[in-house]
């Protein structure tokens, strides 16, 4: 059963609930604290904006992707999640499973910012960790008590991009490496046909 990104309850139901906070295998780069919390601010910034546009929710999906592709560090998160089953990979299938993944993450959490219509995300602090910057910023529903939603941000490709996302200390990537482990496990260890199914997953 996929995980409701922005739902409290959904968060506390699911068995990783209780999964630390576990930071990708990154060196600390010369990122400074206020880059990493510029770039969650304007991460942030364009969620709101889109949470506040009244556009369908195919266009907020679209939008979504955008966001994602501008500010995230898709390539490690793709290869993350993938995890050992990347190792044999060619190129072409990893750069084809990016992509896929890519589509996938925008259209599964994507979908969520209609539960965000009257609320938003507001950033609250930065802290320094050995991947990074872990900056935490809280996030409101109507009608739900405020959660924390937390962004880790490194300059491992080059420029400032965020690699991972925790909502109440649940961890985005190792929820999607659990999953996605599960469909290729599902499909024969078939890196082609889930490259082709995650196309239209969500």
């Amino acid at each position: 059963m996929p995980i409701n990104l922005f739902s409290r309850r959904s968060f506390l139901a699911t068995t990783v609930s209780g999964l630390g906070l576990a930071a990708l295998p990154f060196p600390a780069f010369a990122i400074s604290e206020n880059s990493a919390r510029s770039l969650v601010d304007n991460v942030v910034s364009d969620i709101n904006k889109v949470i506040a546009s009244g556009k369908p929710e195919s266009a907020m999906v679209r939008d979504f992707e955008k966001i994602f592709v501008r500010y995230a560090d898709v390539p490690i998160m793709a290869q993350y999640a993938l995890g050992v089953d990347g190792r044999s990979a060619s190129k072409g299938q990893m750069r084809s499973f990016t992509k896929a993944f890519q589509g996938y993450i925008a259209r599964k959490y994507g979908k969520r910012f209609r539960e965000f219509i009257g609320g938003g995300i507001e950033v609250k602090s930065t802290r320094k960790i050995r991947a990074g910057y872990e900056v935490k910023s809280i996030a409101t529903l109507q009608g739900q008590a405020p959660f924390e939603v937390t962004f880790l941000v490194s300059d491992k490709s080059g420029k400032n991009k965020f690699f991972n996302m925790f909502i109440e200390g649940v961890n985005l990537l190792l929820t999607e490496r659990t999953e996605i482990g599960a469909m290729l496990d599902r499909r024969k260890g078939n890196l082609d046909l889930l490259i082709k199914d995650l196309k239209t997953l969500s």
